[in-house]
């Protein structure tokens, strides 16, 4: 791995930033899976907080729309003032999903010195026989020298529920696809895209796996958005997909296969391609309106 690769995903961006709470992540247990167990201990995942006994109001709701780590972290010591190394019970934890789980433990690798990003795509050991909606946290194990991909939101809880037998800290690649690899095999005739996107909400096709990938790019390039922020190239729901369109995702999805040897590339499209960057302001498909990406 490149040193320009090493020191781009070692440097808080701008979700990754823990601003005035860097102190919070200075005393932390090391390590993926220490700190997958921290985020276990100070978020709850929203659709799965009944199995924590759990009722969520629509206030309490609101921190899924929190996208800057520096924000869940005032969130969360406005409820708790105590380290996070406490796990709080669970009605005390903040409401967030696997972007959040992501987002969180890819800060908190980065303050301990290990490149880590947050990857979009679709996990397929949920139990429901589709590949849904998904973040995991890829980070460089040095040990290994490699990349691992680590899900940073099932705890013990949630292996009651869901179909893991593999090692969390090392998804396997055929079980969690990034959103590149996701379009390229339906691409090639090896899976129905209809197989890809939310079965809660009994979505799927080219333009959710499209979506993803373009949220898989942004984050290759720091900008870790939420699972519904909408903008630039993005499909809107069941609407046909053009050739030219159908060619940029084709792109995409090899440039997103191994972004360290398409890092230069992968940053330039960004860069040059205004279809691909986040803007100022994007669309909150959950809220259903317009929104600044920043508070």
């Amino acid at each position: 791995m490149s040193v320009q690769t090493t020191g781009y995903y070692l440097e808080p961006a701008v979700m990754t930033a823990p601003g005035d709470y860097q102190p919070l992540l200075a005393d932390l247990p090391h390590g993926a899976a220490a700190l997958a167990r921290v985020a276990h201990g100070v978020l709850i995942h929203e659709h799965i907080a009944g199995a924590y006994g759990v009722t969520l109001t629509d206030e309490r709701r609101a921190s899924v729309h929190v996208r800057p780590v520096a924000a869940l972290l005032e969130r969360m010591m406005a409820g708790d003032r105590r380290p996070l190394t406490v796990p709080r019970e669970p009605a005390g934890r903040l409401p967030g999903n696997c972007r959040h789980f992501t987002v969180l433990t890819a800060a908190m690798l980065r303050a301990q010195g290990t490149p880590a990003r947050a990857r979009c795509g679709f996990g397929g050991y949920f139990g429901t026989g589709t590949f849904e909606d998904h973040w995991v946290c890829e980070y460089w194990d040095e040990a290994a020298r490699r990349w691992k991909l680590a899900d940073a939101q099932i705890d013990d809880v949630q292996l009651g529920l869901f179909e893991v037998d593999f090692d969390l800290m090392d998804v396997p690649r055929e079980a969690f696809l990034v959103a590149g690899d996701a379009w390229r095999l339906c691409r090639d005739g090896g899976a129905d895209p209809a197989r890809f996107g939310l079965s809660l909400m009994g979505e799927g096709g080219y333009w959710w796996i499209a979506a993803n990938l373009l949220r898989d790019v942004a984050a290759l390039n720091n900008m870790e958005m939420l699972p519904w922020d909408v903008w630039g190239a993005m499909p809107a729901p069941d609407e046909a997909i053009s050739d030219e369109q159908y060619a940029l995702f084709d792109r995409l999805a090899v440039l997103t296969r191994d972004p360290h040897a398409a890092f230069a590339e992968l940053r330039a499209a960004y860069a040059s391609d205004a279809r691909l960057r986040v803007p100022a302001n994007v669309y909150n498909a959950v809220l259903n309106r317009p929104e600044p990406v920043l508070p």
